[in-house]
């Protein structure tokens, strides 16, 4: 039995893609071992959305061959898609896979075994018009398992490499989406994440699909307690979506709007499809439905040409808006984005200034927001837990994604349960008082 090896770099996706791959290899008779361990066969899923990624990228095939030094080393994904020349001329690689043909890495990598020729399986992702479709039926020592719906994007923000590596938006068949789910929720999965390159756009390519369709068909399905929704682009907040969403019981209250920047020049730099004002609308349409809707986003700092001035109207905006959570990121240029090309590029310093900055905001934002459930009864789908100092505490997730800690010798894992919080503890809240529900 030939030993195969994967590493993920990037996104939520990349992960989806490579549980899938992982299956493939194990229905042809594979066994998959650690990237770390030796192995026959060592596969990349690479990411290309900033420069440090690619390094990180190169890093890992790198190691891949230090690992064992007669092993197949299988570059996949972004930054394969791009940088196929660089790969093909490296003597450590010998199967390059695009963004797409994932679905049949284990068909060439026999083929390879067989007649050891160097392979480039890379397409011009900009003229792929179909969805790919892969699949998975397991999701590895987890409760909540990422359902790809959709793959590509057009929106051309001017920092994002990814319409280049990923192209246009290609949807997935709502049966086939439908089906893998019913699958999960027999072998036990309560929760499901869907996931995408952008999933606002779901359906825009296929006749007779939207997004909000596809949930109310998922709504049904027996085992799934909760549907959770990945990232979205602000314009798909209408009246309408959050009217037709609050008619459906297992959505979760969790929006995660993508809002980069809160101030308007640089979202115009951007090229963000949006102005402050207009997010802020989609916020309150949400808030009028969802009492305790989590509306999380990302920052940008330090974009191109970013003043002091429009740093502390994003500030200011952050503090309007009162998200319950920020991931912030410094900007960081990726080759080949006209936002890599623009003048007056931020200083590390700068960027690391104010990503701090923002950093003590978003903890101030994120403890406000909890607050709010101190002596108040959530419910809580619990994933996984740990021994510290020889006491076990159980972790999970509230529907509206806060993080809770409970201190039981109960199996709770996979679980709902219903319980009290008493405090909050580094962003996480503290219960006990258990009710299963399940």
């Amino acid at each position: 039995m030939k030993k195969v090896a994967f590493h993920t770099l990037g996104c939520k996706v990349n992960q989806y893609e490579t549980e899938a791959m992982e299956e493939m290899f194990e229905e042809a008779g594979y066994e998959l071992v650690e990237f770390t361990k030796p192995a026959d066969i060592y596969i990349v899923n690479t990411c290309t959305v900033t420069n440090i990624a690619d390094k990180k990228s190169r890093q890992m095939l790198s190691k891949a061959r230090k690992n064992n030094d007669k092993a197949i080393i299988v570059a996949v994904g972004c930054y394969a898609q791009m940088a196929k020349e660089k790969l093909l001329n490296d003597n450590n690689i010998d199967i390059v896979i695009g963004s797409n043909n994932k679905n049949k890495v284990v068909e060439l990598v026999e083929k390879y075994i067989h007649d050891g020729t160097k392979m480039n399986i890379v397409e011009d992702i900009g003229k792929t018009t179909e969805y790919e479709n892969i699949l998975i039926t397991k999701v590895n020592d987890k409760t909540r398992a990422y359902i790809k719906i959709q793959d590509g994007c057009n929106q051309f923000c001017s920092y994002c490499i990814i319409p280049y590596t990923r192209g246009r938006i290609r949807s997935r068949e709502a049966t086939d989406i439908i089906q893998e789910v019913k699958n999960l929720a027999t072998k036990g999965y309560h929760e499901i994440v869907l996931t995408g390159i952008h999933i606002a756009s779901y359906g825009k390519d296929l006749v007779d699909t939207t997004l909000i369709n596809l949930l109310i068909e998922l709504n049904k399905i027996e085992g799934i307690y909760r549907i959770r929704l990945g990232s979205l682009e602000p314009n798909l907040i209408t009246e309408q979506f959050i009217d037709e969403l609050s008619n459906l019981t297992k959505i979760c209250p969790h929006f995660h709007l993508s809002l980069q920047s809160g101030c308007d020049t640089v979202l115009k730099r951007m090229n963000r499809k949006y102005t402050t004002d207009e997010f802020f609308e989609k916020v309150n349409i949400i808030r009028k439905t969802y009492n305790s809707a989590s509306i999380t986003t990302d920052i940008i700092v330090g974009f191109p040409d970013e003043t002091d001035e429009e740093f502390m109207e994003t500030i200011s905006f952050v503090n309007k808006i009162k998200f319950a959570n920020i991931h912030v990121f410094k900007y960081s240029q990726r080759d080949g984005t006209k936002a890599a090309q623009m003048p007056n590029q931020i200083d590390p310093s700068i960027k690391a200034t104010r990503s701090n900055i923002l950093g003590k905001d978003k903890e101030k934002l994120q403890h406000n927001f909890l607050k709010h459930f101190v002596n108040k009864e959530v419910e809580v789908l619990f994933e996984e837990d740990i021994i510290i100092d020889g006491k076990r505490y159980l972790y999970g997730f509230t529907d509206n994604y806060i993080r809770v800690r409970i201190n039981s010798n109960k199996d709770l894992k996979n679980k709902l349960i219903n319980t009290k919080v008493k405090s909050i503890e580094n962003g996480i809240l503290i219960v006990d008082n258990l009710n299963s529900n399940i």
